[in-house]
């Protein structure tokens, strides 16, 4: 089996360097025509440079594949429009989305600025908004589509000084959750990466030359490319990086029943125990089925006693 995206069209954004870059130049390898966005900014966002996006376009040509360079900042809405239309323009479709691009500006939470607080929720999280939005209704209509969400360990399980990132990439998380369901009957299959590489957004806290190279970007890009083709799985958080692959769930305990008269948080409290116990636990695939388990408990109970 090779995957292969011949006859396919996929959009990567953050593509000018590091992870987006290695996503960009495999896609391509594998037949894809790929829009390579870059803002070409700073690691936080500052400046801008159209050269880095352009210098893959030339190496996806130079070894005979095709590819456009779009400068578009994903978290304004209409400079997003105007990349799908001229990516429309040039090819007639767009098969594959991936949601990269992103930006750092790390402190303790006491010390952050709402301003940059915000700034990274806009291009992390507004950003991947506005390329799916841009997108949804030209895949809906082809009756296929893959599309991937960025996500990071600091959003899962957390990361000292970054709030502003971490809330952004848990959000993607629920982002594509409510988008699996809606996608699922027009083809769209909607995951989620969870990398980790040796890129400029680590080059202040890991300083062995050694680790960095075991981290490469291809490393995670085998994962990221398993996520993007016709076979690809639907609500996946896979997590990549030095080698190792791993998926994420979120699971939820079966919990207890409280008969109205010890719906007390004293009640609640005593019976944390048996609340967080593991045995039983489920992944939800939808909200409802939360509530159908607790509202089945509750009737079970008034039939107990009826």
């Amino acid at each position: 089996m090779t995957i292969n995206f011949e006859n396919q069209v996929a959009i990567v954004t953050g593509a000018g360097n590091g992870l987006g870059r290695s996503h960009a130049l495999e896609l391509a390898k594998r037949g894809a025509k790929v829009v390579i966005n870059d803002l070409g900014g700073a690691r936080d966002g500052t400046g801008g440079s159209s050269q880095a996006a352009k210098d893959v376009v030339a190496t996806i040509e130079g070894f005979g594949g095709e590819a456009l360079a779009n400068g578009a900042n994903v978290s304004d809405a209409e400079q997003v429009a105007q990349m799908i239309e001229e990516t429309m323009t040039r090819w007639g479709r767009i098969d594959v989305l991936v949601n990269n691009a992103g930006i750092l500006r790390d402190k303790t939470f006491a010390k952050m600025s709402l301003d940059d607080f915000t700034a990274v929720l806009d291009v992390h999280l507004m950003g991947s908004v506005n390329c799916t939005k841009a997108v949804w209704d030209i895949m809906r209509e082809q009756n296929y589509g893959r599309i991937v969400m960025t996500t990071s360990s600091s959003g899962m399980y957390g990361n000292f000084g970054q709030a502003n990132y971490g809330a952004a990439k848990m959000a993607l998380v629920g982002l594509m959750n409510t988008l699996v369901l809606e996608g699922k009957k027009y083809g769209i299959n909607v995951n989620t990466l969870a990398p980790t590489a040796g890129t400029r957004m680590l080059e202040d806290i890991i300083e062995d030359e050694q680790v960095m190279d075991i981290m490469s970007v291809e490393s995670v890009t085998a994962g990221l490319i398993t996520l993007c083709d016709k076979d690809a799985p639907n609500r996946s958080i896979l997590c990549a990086g030095a080698g190792g692959y791993a998926t994420t769930h979120i699971y939820e305990t079966e919990g207890i029943y409280l008969p109205p008269e010890d719906q007390t948080p004293e009640q609640v409290r005593l019976n944390i125990d048996a609340i967080n116990a593991a045995d039983g636990e489920r992944i939800y695939t939808a909200g409802f089925e939360q509530t159908n388990k607790f509202v089945e408990k509750a009737i079970a109970h008034f039939k107990s006693k009826a």
